[in-house]
């Protein structure tokens, strides 16, 4: 039961950070993928920033126990695809659509309708597709420190580094 009550809270907390960070506007979302405004680009790349740090530190304190899912080319392109053309089409990523919704915009329940839908048309294909796109390019679980043999700290500094310096060179630019 607490694991849900943690779920909860995060989610909510997650969801009044996209609200209070208006990433939750059509204008918005539009912008970023035209690359005109990088604050959505700015607020994924923080949350994946804190999510790698917070998780390796739990992790390497031994507060949390890393659970890794297998590396699957063709379900990650085909998946990836089938993201980017319905933030495209829709103006909204999955998130997005469900936050945009609960500030009254109506336009984005095709995005909650979409991943219902997909969601449905998944776990119908999943039999199918475990023995076809499910196998495509399987490396296993394996992360990125493993794959190169160093520590995981050796990536997660020059990402944090990268992604401070992008983001200098992002507000220069003023987008």
């Amino acid at each position: 039961m607490s694991q849900l009550l943690y779920g909860l809270i995060t989610g909510l907390l997650f969801g009044f950070l996209l609200q209070k960070g208006r990433v939750l506007r059509y204008e918005k979302q539009i912008s970023a993928l035209l690359l005109k405004d990088m604050t959505i680009i700015k607020f994924m790349l923080t949350s994946v920033t804190v999510a790698m740090v917070g998780t390796y530190l739990l992790v390497d304190l031994e507060l949390a126990k890393l659970s890794i899912k297998s590396t699957i080319l063709g379900a990650n392109i085909i998946g990836g695809l089938l993201f980017g053309l319905g933030w495209g089409a829709l103006g909204y990523c999955p998130g997005t659509s469900v936050g945009a919704v609960a500030e009254g915009r109506w336009d984005a329940l095709w995005g909650v309708a979409g991943m219902l839908a997909g969601a449905s048309l998944f776990a119908a294909l999943f039999p199918a597709m475990k023995a076809s796109v499910l196998t495509w390019g399987d490396f296993g679980k394996i992360t990125l420190p493993q794959l190169l043999g160093i520590n995981h700290w050796f990536v997660i500094v020059p990402f944090v580094a990268g992604t401070i310096l992008l983001f200098r060179w992002i507000e220069k630019k003023g987008l």
